[in-house]
């Protein structure tokens, strides 16, 4: 029987189609040449709303998913699509998408079949019924791209608080002017506005007990940008990306019930244990159900170093700069694995021009480094060894990406570069 590995893309907060630019054409052309024996088939979830409630969002995409799967598995004339499935699913998301991802197989995995029915015997069902293998569609990796599992750096902040302050100024002052032109009412802020500058204590001038005591006003401040600096990136896409709605009287009238829509799907990022517990769980998962689990996440390098001006005992600190917090673990940090980009000089721009190899010199080393792994995963699996070969492309849809091999020459440079690392 032909075997198909079905790459699925998924977009994170106020992303779109064109989130990973060429990045899935290129994948699955470099995954083709080095997985002979089964068909290479590339998707991208197309744009959906990333505002809401998490839990609607995964259960949309989960369907769609499952849909596009089963057209495969009949394309493909499995005789059980459940039991012996000819599709093995990689989800591949960047950011937001990563989490999507991780509930999505959370999902999967607590669809299980009805235990089976009482004996005659009038023995009892048990409670708790043993989870069993079941689990569709097959999962066979998770990579993540800059997913911040467990929250976005403190360096992020650290680095960027007063831009982030001042594109949250600007989206409030934007509402605030044309409500008034139209005579609305706009929301009356529950305090003056604070320079950005106020609100970050001088560098190595950590508090004291005396001190915080004596400054009560400005400690409830400090303490709360660690959850505002969460999303201050989600008022900024905001702003930008919501600039058209702006100017729409209907998108006017709806206010900031817009606004906290978009930052209700994010919230997620301001609950720690939530975060631990997810990682915990999709981790356990991936031994249950022997699935890859990764995060390719973006570290700054050599620009960063040098436009900070710092002393030379202090580069490396400087070039420790993530968008995502890593984990302390030594289990879970192995499955963190570095993207440098020596381009970029501040952690956000890192996280949205991961995918565009002008602003990321690490992108053809970052592409290689994500197929050695899919390969390494993949090549001895016993589902990959009784493959019977390529058979034709199947189309599931306008989004579905059909670049050849050969589409990609060697002057993209597929070689690996210092930009990717394991750490």
């Amino acid at each position: 029987m032909k075997k198909t590995l079905l790459l699925c893309f998924i977009h994170g907060f106020k992303g779109g189609d064109d989130t990973f630019g060429m990045f899935p054409s290129h994948l699955k052309a470099i995954l083709s040449h080095a997985l002979p024996k089964v068909n290479v088939e590339a998707i991208t979830y197309p744009k959906y709303e990333t505002r809401g409630d998490l839990t609607d969002c995964v259960g949309r995409f989960k369907e769609w998913l499952q849909n596009k799967v089963i057209d495969l598995e009949v394309a493909n004339g499995t005789p059980s699509p459940t039991i012996d499935p000819s599709v093995r699913v990689v989800l591949i998301g960047h950011s937001m998408g990563g989490i999507v991802a991780a509930e999505t197989i959370i999902s999967i995995t607590s669809d299980q079949p009805v235990p089976p029915s009482p004996s005659l015997s009038g023995t009892s069902r048990p409670s708790t019924p043993p989870r069993s293998s079941f689990m569709f569609p097959t999962i066979h990796a998770l990579i993540a791209f800059d997913t911040p599992y467990l929250g976005i750096s403190p360096s992020v902040v650290a680095h960027g608080a007063s831009e982030h302050w001042n594109t949250a100024t600007a989206a409030y002052n934007a509402y605030t002017n044309l409500s008034s032109l139209w005579g609305a009412k706009s929301p009356a802020p529950s305090s003056p506005p604070v320079d950005a500058s106020h609100m970050l204590p001088p560098a190595g001038n950590a508090p004291t007990s005396s001190t915080a005591a004596a400054d009560a006003a400005a400690a409830p401040l400090w303490q709360r940008w660690g959850k505002y600096a969460m999303f201050a990136g989600a008022a900024g896409a905001v702003a930008a990306g919501g600039a058209a709605a702006y100017v729409k009287r209907e998108a006017i009238s709806e206010g900031w019930n817009w606004v906290g829509s978009h930052l209700e799907f994010v919230g997620c990022l301001a609950r720690g244990a939530e975060m631990e517990k997810r990682v915990k769980t999709i981790t356990a998962l991936s031994k249950e159900y022997n699935f890859l689990f990764a995060d390719m996440y973006t570290k700054l390098g050599l620009a960063a170093v040098k436009s900070q001006n710092v002393a030379q005992s202090s580069q490396q600190a400087a070039a420790a700069r993530t968008f995502c917090t890593l984990p302390r673990d030594k289990e879970n940090r192995e499955r963190w694995i570095a993207c440098v980009n020596d381009k970029a000089t501040a952690e956000t721009t890192a996280h949205m021009t991961m995918f565009e190899p002008k602003n990321n010199p690490g992108y053809y080393g970052m592409s290689e480094g994500t197929k050695e792994l899919l390969v390494e995963w993949t090549i001895g699996a016993p589902w990959y060894q009784e493959s019977e070969g390529k058979g034709e492309h199947v189309i599931l849809g306008d989004d579905v990406e059909m670049v050849e091999g050969e589409d990609v020459s060697d002057e993209m440079g597929l070689g690996v570069e210092e930009g990717f690392q394991r750490v």
